[in-house]
C-alpha cells in the first residue's frame, strides 16, 4: 500500500512489496556470501554451532511461547512450549550424531565413498500457527547441513518470529558463526516471499503455510520441501482400548487447540465397540451437536463455503468456538463432536477444521473402516497422517496398507506420533505429504534433506574394450586382396606367419613395456589361421596338384616351427618375402602334413569351465557368438585362459 517512504539502505521506497523484494535480494546476497564461509566449518564447529542455537531457544522457549500466543491469539502457552522443545531439544537429539561435512559414509565393499555437500540457503517460510517452533526447528537443520537460512515470517507473527531469530543469531555469532548466517525479513509480503523463493541464489525452500503457499513454492522454479493438508481420520477397532484411544485423540485434538496439521479431524469407530467409544468421548469433555448445531457451527468454521477453516475458529478452545456460533456448552467441555454420515463439500465438518472439533462415524467392520478413511484423506488429507488404535497386529497391518497416509501412527495421538514425540519418527515441524499430496517426498523433514550427496565409486566390474582381437588382426593380413591364385596364397600364408612368428620372437627380446603389446599368436592359434586361409581358397592339403605342394609344405612348417627363445634370424622371413621363388613346387611330391589340432569353439562358457580350464592347462576358444558369464570373463581375462577367434560355436551354425 501506498504511504510515507521508507529509507531502506540508500533506497527511499513508497511501497511495501517494493520494500519486500529490495529486502528479500539483499538478505539472500548476504546469506550466500555467509554460507560460503560456514561451509568450510569442520563437524566439530558446526555441531557447537547447532548446540549453542539449541540451548539458547530451550532457555528462551516460554517466553517466546507467550510471545507467540499475545501475537497471533492461536494456541495455548503450555503446548507451544512443548512444542518449542521439540524444536530445540528434540530436534538437536536426534540429529546429534549425524554427520554433514566430508566424507559422511564408506562403502569398502562396494567402492564408494559419499561426501556432504550443502544446498547453499535455505528460504524458510514460517507460519501464524507454529510460529516459534517451527523457527527454531528450521534454522536448526538447515545449519546442521552447513547451510544459511533467510526466514520469511508470517505478517501476523512478525514480532514472535524475529525475536526467534534474534535468540538464535546471538548464540550461533558467540561460536564464531559469521554475521549473516541467519536472516529475517522484516517487511513480509507474498511478493517478497516469492522473490525469496524463486532468487537464483536460494538452494531450496521449505514451505510451511496454505496450499496457495506451497503452491508458489513449487512453482518457483527452485527445489522445494512443501507441506499438505491433513484431514486426519483416526480409526478405532473392535480390539482396541478404548478409554486409552479416546484420550490419545482428545489430547491430540486440544493440543494447542489443534493448530498442528497432523491433529485428529475425525473418530472412525467399528460399530462393535461404538457405544462404548461414544460413552467414553462424553465421559472425558466432548460436546455432542445437534443437527442445527452442526449445521450453524460448519457455516462459521468454512465462513462463506470456504474450503479452509476461519482464521477466527484456528486455535481457539472449544468453549470460545461455541459461543461464536451461539452454542451453549458446559464450562469444561474439551472438544465439539459432530455425528456425520457423509464425506465432502456438503458436509463441512468432515474436513480440516484445525481446531477442538471432531466429526464421528461408525463402521461395520474393519474393511469399512478403511473404505471411510480412504474417503476422509481423499478429501483434504492425502498422504499426510492417520492413526489407528488396535490390540490387533495384523488388523493395524492391514489398516497401513490400506490408507493412502505416509504417517500411521498406532495406539498414540496422531498429532504427537507424527511429529516424533511419542514415536521414533524424526522430530519435525515439516511432514512431507508425497505424490499423494503433491510433495517431493514423504518423509519428516531433516539435515538430510538439506544437502547433497557427492559419491565417488571404483571400478568394481572390468569394461570390455572393444578393440580388434589379436587373432583377427592376423587374419585380416594372411591373405592380401590380390593373391587369388592358389601359390600365391600359400606364398603369403608363409611370408605372413613366418613375419609373425619374427615379430613375436623380437618381442619375447624387448623391453617388457614393448612386448606387453606385441602380438604373440601360440602355433595352434596359427595353425588354425593356416587350415582357414586354405579351406576357403580351395587349396586341398596333401593332394597331388603340382602347383600347391610346395606351399603347403612351407606353409605347415611354418605354423610347426617353434619361436625362437632370443635374437632369432629373420632367415625365414626374407626368404618368403624376398624370394617367392624358394617356395616353388618341385617335381617331388610333399607328403600330406599332420592333420592341425582340433579346435573347438565353446558356445558358453561359465565360471567353473574357466577353472577347470587352468587346472588342465589349457586354452578355451571363443568366437563372436560365444557366451561368456561376467566372472568367467573376468577370471578368464586375468590368467590368459581364452583365445579369441571369428569362428562360430556348432550349435551356433545349426541354428542359422
Amino acid at each position: 500500500m501506498p504511504g510515507s517512504p521508507i529509507r531502506y539502505g540508500s533506497l527511499s521506497l513508497r511501497d511495501r512489496d517494493l520494500i519486500s523484494i529490495q529486502e528479500a535480494r539483499q538478505a539472500i546476497e548476504r546469506a550466500s556470501e555467509a554460507q560460503k564461509k560456514f561451509a568450510k566449518f569442520s563437524q566439530g564447529q558446526v555441531d557447537a554451532v547447532v548446540e549453542a542455537c539449541a540451548e539458547a531457544a530451550t532457555e528462551a522457549g516460554e517466553s517466546l511461547a507467550r510471545l507467540a500466543v499475545e501475537e497471533t491469539g492461536y494456541g495455548n502457552v503450555p503446548d507451544k512450549i512443548i512444542k518449542n522443545r521439540l524444536a530445540s531439544v528434540d530436534v538437536p537429539r536426534a540429529i546429534r550424531g549425524m554427520r554433514t561435512t566430508g566424507i559422511i559414509r564408506e562403502d569398502r565393499e562396494k567402492g564408494i565413498l559419499e561426501i556432504a555437500e550443502p544446498v547453499g540457503v535455505v528460504a524458510a517460510v514460517i507460519p501464524s500457527t507454529n510460529p516459534t517452533s517451527t523457527t527454531i526447528y528450521k534454522t536448526l537443520i538447515s545449519l546442521k547441513a552447513r547451510n544459511a537460512v533467510v526466514l520469511s515470517p508470517h505478517p501476523t507473527a512478525m514480532r514472535c518470529i524475529c525475536e526467534a531469530v534474534s535468540v538464535l543469531k546471538r548464540a550461533a555469532l558467540k561460536m564464531g558463526a559469521p554475521e549473516d548466517l541467519i536472516v529475517c525479513l522484516e517487511h513480509p509480503t507474498m511478493q517478497g516471499t516469492q522473490e525469496l523463493m524463486r532468487h537464483r541464489l536460494t538452494g531450496v525452500i521449505l514451505a510451511t503455510g496454505g496450499t496457495g503457499l506451497v503452491r508458489a513454492a513449487y512453482g518457483s522454479g527452485r527445489p522445494a520441501y512443501g507441506v499438505g493438508p491433513g484431514n486426519v481420520p483416526s480409526f478405532i477397532e473392535r480390539t482396541a482400548n478404548v478409554r486409552k484411544a479416546v484420550a490419545d485423540i482428545f489430547a491430540g485434538k486440544t493440543f494447542d487447540y489443534g493448530t498442528i496439521c497432523s491433529s485428529e479431524q475425525s473418530i472412525v469407530a467399528e460399530e462393535a465397540i461404538r457405544d462404548q467409544a461414544l460413552e467414553e468421548c462424553r465421559r472425558q469433555g466432548a460436546y455432542f451437536l445437534s443437527e442445527e448445531e452442526i449445521a450453524r457451527l460448519g457455516a462459521i468454521v468454512f465462513h462463506g463455503g470456504a474450503h479452509v477453516p476461519n482464521t477466527q475458529v484456528v486455535g481457539r478452545p472449544a468453549t470460545v468456538i461455541a459461543e461464536m456460533a451461539g452454542i451453549k456448552v458446559p464450562a469444561g467441555t474439551r472438544v465439539l463432536i459432530a455425528r456425520l454420515e457423509g464425506v465432502g463439500r456438503d458436509v463441512p465438518l468432515s474436513g480440516e477444521k484445525l481446531s477442538p472439533i471432531l466429526a464421528f462415524y461408525s463402521a461395520a467392520n474393519l474393511a469399512a473402516g478403511i473404505e471411510l478413511c480412504v474417503r476422509l484423506l481423499e478429501y483434504g488429507g492425502m498422504g499426510h497422517t492417520c492413526s489407528v488404535h488396535s490390540q490387533c497386529e495384523a488388523a493395524v497391518k492391514q489398516f497401513g496398507l490400506g490408507v493412502p497416509a505416509f504417517r500411521v501412527v498406532v495406539n498414540t495421538s496422531a498429532v504427537h506420533g507424527s511429529i516424533g514425540y511419542s514415536t521414533n519418527l524424526l522430530p519435525a515441524m515439516t511432514l512431507g505429504c508425497g505424490s499423494h499430496g503433491g510433495n517431493i517426498t514423504s518423509d519428516n523433514i531433516g539435515p538430510q534433506h538439506l544437502m547433497n550427496i557427492k559419491r565417488v565409486a571404483w571400478e568394481s566390474r572390468a569394461v570390455e574394450h572393444r578393440t580388434i582381437p589379436a587373432e583377427q588382426r592376423l587374419l585380416a593380413t594372411v591373405l592380401p586382396a590380390e593373391a587369388t591364385k592358389p601359390r600365391e596364397a600359400a606364398v603369403a600364408v608363409a611370408a605372413t606367419v613366418a613375419k609373425a612368428l619374427t615379430a613375436n620372437a623380437a618381442a619375447v627380446a624387448a623391453p617388457a613395456s614393448v612386448a606387453a603389446s606385441a602380438v604373440a599368436p601360440d602355433r595352434q592359434t596359427i595353425a588354425l589361421i593356416v587350415e582357414r586361409v586354405f579351406a576357403e581358397r580351395g587349396i586341398a592339403r596333401g593332394s597331388a596338384k603340382q602347383s600347391g605342394a610346395r606351399e603347403t609344405k612351407a606353409a605347415a612348417g611354418a605354423a610347426a616351427a617353434p619361436i625362437p627363445p632370443a635374437n632369432p634370424a629373420p632367415s625365414m622371413a626374407k626368404a618368403a618375402a624376398a624370394s617367392p621363388a624358394a617356395f616353388a613346387p618341385t617335381a617331388t611330391p610333399a607328403p600330406a602334413p599332420p592333420p592341425a589340432p582340433a579346435i573347438q569353439v565353446i558356445e558358453f562358457v561359465s565360471e567353473n569351465d574357466v577353472r577347470a580350464a587352468l587346472a588342465r592347462g589349457e586354452k578355451i576358444y571363443i568366437g563372436p557368438k560365444t557366451i561368456v558369464t561376467p566372472s568367467a570373463r573376468d577370471l578368464g581375462e586375468e590368467q590368459g585362459a581364452f583365445v579369441l577367434t571369428d569362428l562360430v560355436p556348432p550349435s551356433k551354425k545349426t541354428r542359422r
